[in-house]
């Protein structure tokens, strides 16, 4: 958004910084008296946005007002808020984009210069979801090197890790020069030398430089060749568009590169300053509040709204203060501390509130533990966790690289508005709606599942309590094993060698992105752990399928430099790529004998992970219990082979010369931890990472993509395609039609989900979208997802309503189907509803309680607004969607109290006709006359000027390209 709006009527109140008379911003601490004193900080970033962005239309000063008002209009009224920024992901991200595309085209079609067609607001969009797990360790642990050529001796620093590990055989790292038997390395000398800081990563064993694991290239191979449009398109978007940057592939995933490369803290636009804000598309946008930064995850309308410059709109929400006093046990790391507030606030039900967290422990915590709490906000249902900005974060922030005269400058203007949290002073605390208290010292170690997340068992537990899963009857936790059948043993050859599996048996280990790579403490813990392992001859099973899928480079630079990325590797967990992996189902199969044995046996095996998500057969359909664990214990699990081990009294395996080792022996201490931490996670890996971000890498350098200011659209993709939503854009919009003779295209009942609308996962081969991939040449193997392809709107139209678990009453049964009336014909949805279009019959759908559940999704309004929708008539809504149908140009309408399609007789297979006033006014009600002659009244549920003004523009992205005339 614009730093400074025209014409807003708070212009009085802009002011210089202190002791920086070049700084202005709008001192907001002077409005109100003590109601801003007493404002959650949260509160208070909501306040300042609306300020600034006050324009009479789209923010209004009554918007300002309510929002100074918090603690009265708390839950009472909606507001706008105009975040500073946009995060995107690829999969969310390609539909913005290609609208934005089509939107150039449009506007120059109109008459307009396409080059004025940009986001509105600074947008990032992070490639980080097309990564796919094609490519394991132990599935290409004999491949040839891919990197060729012959390395360079490295100079550079040691890491602060010198010990000298007893040799052990390299696990077939190709790049190795010379023989890597165990007998040769049994008689070789010489020093082992630590990982080399800013080198590529080394073969502990023999120091020869590995360009990239293996792994990893084969992987972003795949990912290149699977996802070239897409990537082309991206490459575009980032020539010509202002305000847009790309992240490309393999950089990292879009909530860490939020955290690590894109977070302001303070936004400085022609020395004008405010508050850093951001929505995002990912669920764990939220991860930045741990830095002070206000912002939350948003469905791709929502986010696209933003970028065209209009504001998110949000019920005021209630704050609730989460007091953190105590210490926490040196022995509980951060996914403890995280699990165990989850806990807390789950009960406290913090669900659609804010939370914001204060109190002396609060400053125990670093950054890296807020954001790791932050980040896990979704799955205790806030809409965000904010920690405001205090010494901490400025800490972090000068270990990180940030530019010192810029950090002065933030901690005066956060100070000046009173953004700036001083746990020392005497200053009065915010109110809250609600406080929730918790002792630090209260939380221990735990893992949750097994089968969600919310079901917390404290490690010295976990052995009693999977033999309880066994027992209990199937359900959220129980499996209902037999007594007699608790302890059989399944006997399985792999390489050679031969297993036995048993009932939680640990086939799955990885350590992954989202909750932890943000957390510098916890994967060092994971690799320290790993060193001393190694060092004591401890081994993982080889079928046990293990991963290391770090949220970005400095991870991966921190393990390196720190000297613990081999180790990590010799165990199995070697670097598989960037992006989400194992927690999204991206995970390798299973070896076939050891899928065979759990199948044979019924065993329930196990999968542990470092991520936020373990639903039962997430990771493996064949893997039934899945514990989220830290990276550390995701480790010890998988050195142990099996869930039902009490780490107390048995030990992890055997090591060298037949003893005995226990958890106890190899935990890292909190000294080793913080030692390894202040050397390596410095400002320099920062900096590198940045500059790696900024420079792209070989493949995306070396990606062609054209540079002309419309997109040249390839009429044979089945990837990127113009959509229609600007076909008929005039200078002005058309006066309001009537919906006459409508067809009802569908008849559903309650609770229809945003998936069962636009189902976002593969495309049945039976479905319309097959269809039209088979006829554009394409096998079912090179179908993809509908994720994948949500930049065609040829694909995402035909599979609206395409979920074979849609329940239509025309059909009585679930299917993606529907009756087209006028010939009597039972048919796909799509083509039905292409019929009705090129008869010229306008059809609506009638829908029962909670239309548009689930998670925000743009094609659930896209899609029928394309397949000829022009009204849905519900009981009621969810919030968000009945938004983004009006955000398309969609009318939701909505039956009076106590009225629905039963208690009106109504069939279904009427036309509807529905008149609109040449007026349009908020929560106005209109007749709906049917071909039976009956006539009814409902609600149009425009609850703004706003919302009317979109519709009668036929959507947002009309609205803002008619800007541009």
């Amino acid at each position: 958004m614009d730093a400074l709006r025209p014409g807003s009527p708070y212009q009085p109140i802009i002011e210089e910084l202190r002791n920086y008379p070049q700084k202005r911003f709008y001192n907001v601490s002077k409005l109100g008296g003590t109601k801003y004193d007493v404002l959650p900080y949260s509160i208070r970033v909501l306040f300042e946005s609306s300020i600034r962005n006050c324009d009479g239309f789209l923010v209004k000063e009554t918007d300002a007002m309510n929002i100074l008002d918090w603690k009265t209009k708390q839950n009472d009224v909606e507001v706008p808020f105009c975040p500073a920024r946009v995060v995107l992901q690829d999969f969310t991200g390609i539909p913005a984009m290609v609208d934005f595309a089509a939107m150039r085209e449009a506007v120059r079609n109109a008459g307009g210069d396409p080059v004025k067609v940009n986001p509105a607001c600074p947008t990032d969009l992070t490639v980080d979801h097309s990564l796919q797990i094609d490519f394991s360790k132990c599935a290409i642990q004999n491949a040839p090197n891919p990197g060729g050529g012959e390395a360079q001796k490295p100079t550079a620093k040691l890491s602060p890790l010198k010990g000298q590990p007893r040799k052990l055989p390299c696990r077939g790292q190709s790049s190795c020069k010379g023989p890597c038997s165990a007998g040769e390395l049994s008689r070789a000398s010489g020093q082992f030398s630590a990982q080399i800081e800013n080198t590529p990563i080394l073969c502990p064993f023999h120091l020869q430089p590995v360009p990239e694991p293996e792994t990893v290239l084969k992987n972003q191979e795949m990912e290149f060749g699977r996802n070239r449009e897409r990537l082309q398109f991206f490459k575009w978007s980032s020539k010509v568009f202002k305000n847009t940057s790309i992240i490309p592939p393999e950089t990292g995933m879009a909530h860490q590169v939020n955290l690590e490369y894109l977070s302001r803290v303070v936004f400085d636009v022609e020395d004008f300053l405010y508050p850093d804000s951001v929505v995002g598309t990912d669920s764990h946008t939220t991860m930045v509040n741990g830095l002070g930064i206000l912002g939350w995850g948003v469905g791709g309308i929502e986010t696209e709204a933003v970028m065209l410059g209009m504001p998110v709109t949000l019920t005021l929400p209630e704050v609730v203060g989460c007091e953190l006093t105590g210490t926490a046990s040196p022995l509980a790391t951060s996914i403890d501390i995280v699990l165990g507030i989850t806990k807390h606030l789950r009960q406290a039900e913090v669900a659609g509130k804010f939370v914001e967290f204060f109190g002396s422990g609060v400053s125990q915590l670093s950054v890296a533990d807020r954001t790791t709490i932050a980040n896990m906000c979704p799955e205790y249902g806030a809409i965000l966790s904010f920690f405001p900005v205090d010494n901490v974060t400025l800490k972090h922030l000068r270990h990180t690289g940030f530019d010192e005269a810029k950090l002065e400058v933030m901690e005066a203007y956060l100070k000046a508005v009173k953004l700036f949290r001083n746990g020392e002073s005497s200053s009065r605390e915010p109110e809250y709606s609600q406080v929730v208290q918790i002792s630090l010292s209260s939380i221990i170690p735990h893992v949750s599942g097994p089968k969600r997340s919310q079901d917390r068992v404290a490690v010295n537990n976990m052995k009693s309590d999977f033999q309880t899963c066994l027992n209990e009857k199937a359900g959220v936790k129980g499996f209902q094993i037999a007594a007699e059948k608790q302890n059989d043993v399944v006997p399985v050859q792999y390489e050679g060698n031969q297993y036995e599996l048993s009932h939680g048996c640990v086939v799955i280990a990885a350590v992954i992105s989202c909750t932890n790579n943000c957390n510098p403490s916890v994967m060092l813990a994971a690799g320290l752990l790993a060193k001393k392992a190694v060092e004591a001859g401890l081994e993982v099973k080889p079928y046990i399928r293990t991963s290391l899928s770090p949220g970005s480079g400095m991870v991966t630079h921190y393990l390196s430099s720190s000297g613990v990325l081999p180790y990590l590797s010799k165990l199995g967990f070697e670097v598989v790529g960037y992006g989400c992996s194992t927690c999204v189902g991206n995970t390798a199969p299973l070896p076939e004998a050891i899928r065979n044995a759990i199948k044979q046996g019924d065993i329930i095996a196990c999968g542990v992970l470092s991520g936020t998500k373990n639903f039962e057969g997430r990771l493996c359909d064949c893997v039934r219990a899945n514990y989220l664990a830290s990276p550390p214990l995701v480790v010890a699990y998988a050195i142990a082979g099996t869930v039902r081990i009490d780490f107390e009294t048995e030990p992890l395996g055997t090591g060298f010369n037949g003893r005995s080792i226990y958890l106890r022996d190899i935990w890292p201490t909190r000294k080793e931890l913080h030692t390894v931490e202040e050397e390596c996670v410095i400002s320099s890996m920062f900096k590198e990472l940045k500059e790696k971000m900024e420079k792209g890498n070989k493949r995306w350098n070396s990606l062609e993509a054209p540079e002309s200011p419309l997109f040249p659209w390839d009429l044979k993709s089945t990837y990127i395609r113009c959509p229609s939503f600007f076909d008929k854009l005039a200078k002005e919009p058309v006066s309001l039609q009537p919906i006459e003779n409508a067809h009802v295209l569908l008849y559903l009942g309650d609770s229809v989900t945003t998936d069962h609308i636009s189902p976002a996962g593969s495309i049945a081969r039976s479905s319309a979208a097959a269809k039209y991939l088979t006829n554009k040449g394409l096998t079912p193997r090179e179908f993809n997802s509908y994720g994948a392809r949500r930049g065609n709107d040829a694909v995402m139209t035909r599979g609206t309503f395409a979920n074979i678990k849609l329940l239509n009453k025309f059909i009585g049964k679930p299917a993606p189907k529907t009756i087209h009336f006028p010939s009597g014909q039972t048919l796909d949805v799509f083509e039905a509803a292409e019929l009705y279009q090129k008869e010229g019959i306008p059809v609506i759908i009638l829908a029962g309680k909670k239309y548009g559940l689930g998670s925000s999704r743009d094609w659930a309004a896209k899609g029928p607004f394309l397949l000829g929708v022009k009204a849905v008539l519900a009981e009621s809504y969810e919030k968000v969607h009945k938004s983004q149908l009006i955000g398309i140009g969609i009318a939701p309408l909505q039956f009076l109290p106590g009225e629905n399609p039963n208690t009106l007789g109504l069939t279904g297979r009427e036309q509807f006709s529905i008149l609109f006033p040449p007026e349009l006014s908020p929560k106005m009600t209109l007749d709906i006359k049917t071909s039976t002659g009956k006539v009814f009244s409902v609600f149009a549920l425009f609850e703004n000027d706003v919302e009317i003004t979109l519709y009668k523009n036929g959507g947002s992205l009309n609205f803002v390209a008619r800007r541009f005339l």
